[in-house]
């Protein structure tokens, strides 16, 4: 790989105090990682030079939780509430896998999505029935792969009967219907076989980009052998367990009505809280799960729009930061969210906090959010050590946006506080990843990407004419849900 020197640049390294401020800096790279950082570095007789020269520099940021299957049901939903939003999203009747050219492209519309918006990193947790496929993991693996993404992938998993996993589900719901709803479900040695199969022939394909993780879906939703048979997995390769954890009250009065209590609590008991532990929400959560999750080092994806969109509540990031609890953000899926700008998550993270906390000193900083915005997510990955900021050693996953470009930086004030509160990722020009421009003056560089986007156009009128059909099947289930969520309202919550 040709060494390059990015020449002139204005660059957040996210290192040390002086890293919240850009400094004037060449950067020198040098197989894929940033070899020199420094003012005029002479360029070496083997590099490429990029003039950088207006331009600030800043690390890829990092999607730290998103789901590839919702990208085509992007702008269909509103004013549902995440249980009844599930019937439609992830519908339980009537529905099929998409086919392999499809989930290529599903994929390799998220990717463009997120590289066109300055992120270099996602951990995406798609959702694949009836089961695990090597061949259809591989496909998600080849999309990203072929764009230049950096990515940890899985499926998620749940082998628990739906109903048993919410409190009232089997009173609520009538006996036709629940007997509708029993699927086969994965064994704890099935899942682990898919998976050891995953490890020898997927992960850490494309020169390590691409890896692996454990997504058993919520603590509510598996059994514990299977949890902890995950849990194994994940420690033994090093790679993150992602679930989803407390995102709305109903799961909350499930812990207690059906667990017994908290749901962190429930994995504290079963050994399963430790620092690659990757929760995706964490709403509905008290202070002895934040002291718990603190004392075990777990990362928390906040995913402030798409639990505003669903109605699911604020997760608490000021407390959490100060129990010691690593923050990522999340745009979730395009479903829930509708883009994967982290941009825009940016933004709303910041602001909506304002309404966790009388006290201004409370809210988070600009900065708070922009360190999730990459070393966070970076860690909540178990890549810190490789991107998240900009040092020599780290991986060159690098975005470079114009400051002249538009308004966002006119006049530039402060740069950290202009890419949270008026950046929204136009002036995104160029985006590295291990050193390779993956989008280089506004043009991703690895693909033909009007012809993916004029292909998916062109197959979405059949895939939603179809899934119109999916809904009407699913829609008898809505207002047993919305009973669920009714009865679960009046519960008192886990103390």
């Amino acid at each position: 790989m040709q060494a390059c020197l990015i020449r002139g640049a204005e660059v957040l390294t996210l290192e040390g105090p002086q890293g919240l401020q850009p400094q004037r800096l060449d950067i020198l790279l040098r197989e894929g990682r940033i070899a020199e950082l420094a003012r005029d570095l002479p360029p070496p007789p083997d590099a490429m030079v990029h003039e950088a020269r207006g331009k600030l520099v800043i690390p890829g940021l990092v999607n730290a939780h998103l789901h590839s299957s919702e990208m085509f049901f992007r702008g269909r939903y509103e004013r549902m509430a995440l249980e009844t939003w599930l019937s439609y999203a992830y519908p339980f009747f009537a529905a099929e896998p998409v086919g392999l050219r499809l989930l290529y492209l599903r994929s390799m519309l998220v990717a463009i999505e997120s590289l066109r918006g300055g992120v270099t990193m996602i951990s995406d947790d798609f959702f694949d029935p009836p089961k695990h496929d090597l061949e259809r993991l591989a496909t998600v693996f080849r999309a990203y792969g072929d764009i230049g993404i950096r990515a940890n992938v899985s499926s998620g998993l749940m082998n628990l009967p739906y109903l048993d996993t919410l409190a009232f589900g089997r009173e609520v719901v009538p006996p036709d219907i629940q007997a509708a709803l029993e699927f086969p479900l994965p064994t704890a040695r099935d899942y682990t076989a898919y998976c050891e199969d995953v490890f020898r022939h997927l992960h850490g394909d494309y020169d390590g980009r691409l890896r692996f993780m454990l997504a058993p879906s919520g603590p509510q939703r598996c059994t514990p052998d299977l949890m902890l048979a995950c849990m194994d997995l994940a420690r033994q390769h090093a790679v993150p367990y992602h679930t989803h954890v407390l995102e709305t009250r109903v799961q909350a009065v499930t812990g207690a009505k059906v667990f017994g209590g908290s749901l962190v609590r429930y994995m504290d008991d079963l050994g399963l809280l430790h620092p690659g532990v990757l929760m995706a929400h964490a709403v509905w959560i008290s202070d002895d799960d934040i002291a718990r999750m603190g004392a075990a080092g777990v990362s928390v994806s906040y995913n402030a729009i798409a639990n505003l969109k669903l109605g699911s509540g604020l997760c608490p990031v000021r407390k959490l930061l100060d129990g010691g609890v690593n923050i990522g953000l999340g745009t979730d899926g395009a479903s829930s969210n509708d883009t994967m700008r982290i941009f825009d998550v940016m933004r709303v993270a910041a602001l909506v906090q304002t309404l966790q906390d009388t006290a201004p000193e409370r809210w988070l900083a600009a900065q708070d959010v922009l360190h999730a915005a990459t070393l966070g997510g970076a860690k909540a990955a178990l890549l810190d050590h490789e991107t998240g900021s900009i040092r020599p050693g780290k991986k060159a996953d690098l975005a470079f946006l114009d400051l002249a470009s538009g308004t966002a930086f006119t006049p530039n004030s402060d740069a950290v506080r202009q890419l949270v509160y008026c950046e929204n990722g136009s002036s995104v020009t160029d985006v590295m990843v291990d050193g390779v421009f993956v989008l280089q003056a506004g043009r991703l560089t690895r693909i033909d990407e009007a012809a993916i986007l004029e292909e998916i156009r062109d197959v979405m009128g059949e895939f939603l004419a179809r899934h119109r059909e999916v809904e009407a099947a699913n829609a008898g289930l809505v207002p047993l849900f919305e009973e669920i969520r009714r009865r679960c309202a009046q519960e008192p919550l886990p103390g």
